[in-house]
């Protein structure tokens, strides 16, 4: 196959992936909340959900490996807890809100039917294509994701076409604020997970070619994830540029989905619906597939590639979504903040230990930042499961941590701190 027609197979293939529900009905809602100041949540949104999802996948190319390989530095142990962590969490959120939006968004304005009917269909649609896991790269990154794109760019042009360009105040004020709102809004995307758990799917799809050596790889993941990482952000520029266009034009206290399907009313009429029901149900699909068929690659390597347990892996994924497919968008998005506050600090640092050079990211250094990380974030998690007044205390001790940032300048200056003390063997040994 042509070497260039091949990377943009599997650029499509990477953003069409990432592109889930989050994706869609995330960005048009910043856009909303943040008026004039659009430019500033979208900073804050492409961080979390471009770059450090891309820089995941270049830490791929590097790596060549499975999942594990993030964080064995640390230690094996901890690498495999890890792993069932993140492989738990994908399984058990992104990929059934995947349905959850569909159903809202692609099934409801049409049919009245329930919701678990929908997430029978969805899944076993889901498990199909999991089982043919060959056929993955060109599925999507032939058809699919071309379709996507051009309803998306089709939308996202109407609407900055037709938008108002008056200035609306906002109710938060403060730039950091807006900043972070994106970042965390980006949390939701889930995108730094699916670069640790679909990068892992396009390094093993990549093998079934047996084409390549390892260079030739590296190359190839790296500027497909450069190519997709463009993408999401054009994509999620515009999203945002749109929602704060056609602001007035959306009800009061409109919903995240609510809001992404007046946007498609609106660009393109009464036909809007339809192509938005299409544009969810493949966006969404994708993603569940390459989430489940994540999990069931590295469920598969813990018994020799056994066949059996990719099976039944793929399965029993595929029942969860559907159980917890049946749930409406909102309520996924509410469990989904202790998970994403609990895993996504520690995902963070590994990506970018993992992507620096070697002199720089020594064992010790993954040990020290990932133990540091690990133990600065705790206060973001107990949030919500304690009254954030009796965390004030601490709150007030850490900077950043009223942000739920708590931990990253002790991470930067642990990572410094472990560079410059540790003995130089140490840094040529790792």
């Amino acid at each position: 196959m042509n070497k260039t027609k091949q990377t943009f197979i599997v650029a499509f293939a990477l953003f069409s992936l990432f592109f889930g529900a989050g994706n869609l009905i995330l960005p048009p809602y910043l856009g909303v909340q943040a008026g004039g100041n659009w430019y500033l949540v979208a900073f804050g949104f492409a961080l979390t959900a471009v770059i450090i999802p891309i820089l995941g996948i270049y830490a791929h190319a590097k790596l060549q490996g499975t999942m594990f390989d993030f964080g064995k530095k640390v230690s094996p142990i901890f690498s495999s807890v890890y792993c069932v962590f993140m492989y738990a969490i994908a399984v058990a959120l992104p990929a059934p809100r995947t349905a959850s939006v569909t159903h809202e968004m692609a099934i409801v304005p049409f049919f009245d039917s329930s919701t678990l009917l929908t997430s029978c269909i969805y899944f076993a649609l889901v498990f199909l294509f999991v089982m043919n896991r060959s056929r993955l790269l060109s599925l999507i990154g032939k058809y699919l994701t071309p379709l996507i794109v051009i309803i998306l760019l089709i939308i996202i042009g109407l609407g900055i076409y037709g938008g108002s360009s008056e200035t609306v105040t906002t109710a938060v004020s403060s730039s950091f604020a807006l900043i972070t709102s994106g970042i965390f809004e980006g949390y939701q995307a889930f995108d730094a997970i699916a670069g640790v758990v679909v990068g892992a799917v396009i390094v093993l799809s990549l093998k079934t070619y047996g084409e390549g050596t390892f260079e030739e790889k590296k190359k190839l993941i790296s500027q497909a994830g450069f190519i997709a990482g463009f993408g999401l952000f054009i994509i999620y520029a515009g999203l945002i540029i749109c929602g704060y266009l056609l602001q007035a034009s959306f009800s009061e206290n409109a919903t995240r989905t609510e809001v992404l399907t007046s946007l498609s009313q609106l660009t393109l009429g009464n036909i809007g619906t339809t192509f938005l029901s299409v544009l969810v149900a493949l966006a969404c699909f994708t993603t569940a597939v390459g989430i489940i068929t994540g999990a069931s690659d590295y469920v598969s390597g813990l018994f020799q590639d056994s066949r059996k347990a990719y099976t039944i892996t793929a399965m029993l994924s595929s029942l969860i979504g559907v159980i917890v497919g049946s749930y409406n968008v909102a309520f996924i998005i509410d469990i989904a903040l202790p998970a994403l506050m609990f895993i996504y600090p520690n995902t963070i640092v590994l990506i970018l230990l993992n992507v620096l050079p070697q002199k720089f990211a020594s064992e010790t250094v993954f040990k020290a930042v990932v133990l540091v990380t690990f133990i600065f974030s705790i206060p973001d998690f107990l949030k919500f499961l304690i009254p954030v007044n009796n965390l004030q205390g601490v709150l007030n001790s850490i900077p950043l941590a009223n942000h739920s940032l708590g931990w990253v300048l002790p991470a930067l200056l642990t990572f410094v701190i472990v560079n410059i003390f540790q003995p130089k063997s140490l840094t040529n040994k790792n």
